[in-house]
């Protein structure tokens, strides 16, 4: 019995461990109680097993789930009151079926959940003849009831935090789409939808003060003066939340103001059924809900009111508040290229870096993907030659370029917008449509004042990146700074399996700069290094480690892969350089396994070296080999 019980519990937490592990993003609390109940029902090999949970503000127990011997899952609205069951349940661990008559008397074990002396519910479980669960002793039971009350307990919680994170992922997503859309019935749908999604149980109405459209399915009503609903009309006056509880109507009642800056615009209502209090977790969901849905109706309302101007400046200022967050140009490009595409109805979007010297323009990423394809060429280049000689925006309805096939069916509208810098000529933004004056002129004044404030911030995230590349770049070799390695090699220690280091030293260094001069010595540092990133993957780091001396870190390799690259290196700089040098290598390296830490590394590299440089040079010493001779 010992073991069936230490099985059933391991069974239990092995359940819990797998559902947290595949569904991270989306734990189901009732898929536990299913599965954990199955490994009940499993291990005693009984008729049927039920999991009651209880509500201590509803005073009873409520039936989450019942798993048979054929291993279908039922849920019932089964409730049992607290009164009548407290003496039988509540202040005993195990019950073994008497003949009392109850409700209860179908189930012939209860098994008591509790957690610090709090009682969360109990399992109840219908015996057959063959079954094993009669040869269970009660302190087994407790122990198995104290497990199963843990993971309820931890399952709870990871479905509370895993509820909330999709609550607050849906107000994130609603909030997007309160700010990309001015149209108010999409709003208040988007309002009703995230409620009923996030709360399918609960009913929903918008009590709107100043509706003068007509919404489709959607339950709204009007918010008067002279309304009954005195409840509504406080929280439209006061613009604060207030409550309405029902005992007769067994139902609790949420009023929370739509209030933007400027007023309230209406009340949602939120009804929650079988409960006397609203539940406090979700207040403060519905009020945030409340208010960006408020600020959404706000902007909505004066976008009616002032029409076009309020759009355009609510494009620009966002878009403005966005590029200057510290993006980085791809993110930039991208976010333009949505925003455009999004606000002007353009079918492709292309932004494109202008060097005076170059026939072509680059595109940049973030740019749609046709104007990475060759069909795209004709339009850049045409665009982009006559941006310079008109040094203009360009506008066309019904463009004809003579270099497209008759047969390939072109884009006809265009705008071409210059991104000018201290009145130079830095790119250009261009937007496509197939159907012919497709753009208004009010629009293409738009982009123009869009591509205007949004200049700046391109150069400026072009600026930053160069010199964020400058900063971890060695000046003269052009391989990365010593503190860039240092940060790749920590990250990588706490993150991938393995990783080889190496540590390199131009050989008698001293003598090319005494015989050649220090210009020549530069020029060999340059050969080593250039050999170097010839000889590595993308993902390795090479790195000045100070005057002669070079390093690789290669992440994720083998001591054999590490000294393989290492001699190839050694043959190579010994082949190609001029003046001819020879090099030294020194090779460790780490695995997870083993307690390491970086400077531990650098230590069995640099101590390599040592006897490699002492032990005739021009070759690759290896960690372990440093170890037998020291």
């Amino acid at each position: 019995m010992e073991i069936l019980k230490r099985n059933l519990i391991e069974q239990l937490k092995d359940c819990f461990l797998d559902l947290i592990d595949a569904e991270t993003d989306s734990f189901r609390f009732e898929l536990f109680i299913t599965e954990s109940l199955l490994s009940v029902l499993s291990a005693f090999q009984v008729e049927s097993v039920s999991l009651f949970m209880y509500n201590n503000v509803e005073q009873q127990f409520s039936k989450k789930g019942e798993v048979n011997a054929e291993g279908k899952l039922t849920v019932g609205p089964s409730f049992i009151s607290l009164r009548n069951y407290e003496s039988l349940v509540r202040n005993k661990d195990i019950y073994r079926k008497s003949h009392q008559s109850c409700e209860l008397e179908q189930y012939d074990f209860l098994i008591s959940l509790r957690k610090r002396n709090e009682m969360l519910g109990f399992i109840a479980i219908k015996d057959k003849e063959s079954s094993l669960i009669s040869r269970i002793k009660d302190d087994q039971f407790r122990q198995i009831g104290n497990e199963y009350a843990t993971l309820i307990e931890k399952a709870q919680k990871v479905f509370g935090i895993v509820r909330e994170e999709n609550k607050y992922k849906q107000l994130f997503r609603v909030t997007e789409k309160f700010h990309s859309s001015m149209n108010m019935d999409a709003l208040l749908g988007e309002i009703i939808l995230t409620l009923q999604e996030v709360y399918p149980a609960f009913s929903y109405y918008l009590l709107l003060s100043n509706d003068n459209h007509s919404h489709i399915e959607l339950p709204i009503k009007d918010l008067e003066y002279d309304s009954e609903n005195i409840t509504a009309l406080q929280a439209y006056v006061t613009g604060t939340i207030q409550f309405e509880d029902s005992i007769l109507g067994n139902r609790s009642i949420l009023y929370a103001p739509l209030k933007g800056k400027q007023g309230v615009y209406g009340v949602l209502q939120v009804i929650a059924p079988d409960t006397l209090v609203f539940p406090k977790n979700e207040v403060e969901f519905i009020t945030l809900l409340a208010h960006t849905a408020g600020s959404a109706l706000e902007n909505a309302q004066l976008y009616q009111q002032s029409k076009k101007l309020v759009s355009d400046l609510q494009l620009i200022n966002e878009t403005s508040h966005c590029l200057n967050s510290n993006l980085r140009l791809a993110e930039t490009i991208t976010y333009m290229t949505e925003q455009i595409k999004r606000s002007f109805d353009a079918q492709e979007v292309g932004f494109f870096l202008h060097f005076p010297n170059q026939d072509s323009a680059t595109v940049l990423p973030g740019s749609t993907e046709f104007f990475f394809s060759k069909e795209a060429r004709p339009y850049i280049d045409y665009l982009k030659n006559k941006i310079e000689i008109e040094k203009d925006s360009l506008f066309i309805g019904d463009l004809h370029l003579p270099k497209l096939a008759d047969n390939m069916m072109g884009f006809r509208s265009v705008m071409a917008i210059p991104m000018e810098q201290s009145e130079n000529l830095k790119g250009f933004a261009i937007a496509l449509h197939k159907e012919a004056y497709f753009f208004s002129f009010e629009t293409f004044k738009l982009l123009q004042s869009l591509i205007h404030h949004s200049t700046l911030a391109f150069t400026n995230s072009m600026l930053r990146e160069e010199l964020e590349k400058v900063i971890i770049t060695d000046h003269l070799t052009k391989l990365h700074s010593r503190n860039y390695l240092d940060e790749v090699i920590q990250r990588s220690m706490l993150g991938d399996e393995q990783g080889a280091f190496i540590l390199i030293d131009i050989d008698n260094f001293k003598v090319i700069n005494d015989t050649y001069g220090h210009q020549i010595g530069d020029e060999v540092l340059i050969q080593v290094a250039n050999l170097i990133k010839d000889n590595i993957r993308e993902d390795d780091v090479g790195a000045r480690w100070g005057g002669e001396e070079l390093a690789i870190y290669l992440p994720k390799v083998s001591i054999k892969v590490g000294v393989s690259i290492a001699e190839r290196l050694v043959e190579k700089v010994a082949m190609y350089s001029d003046p001819h040098v020879t090099v030294s290598c020194g090779v460790s390296y780490w695995k997870k396994e083993r307690l390491d830490m970086y400077k531990y590394l650098f230590k069995r590299a640099d101590e390599a070296l040592y006897i490699a440089k002492s032990t005739g040079k021009n070759k690759v010493v290896t960690q372990e080999v440093s170890k037998i001779i020291s």
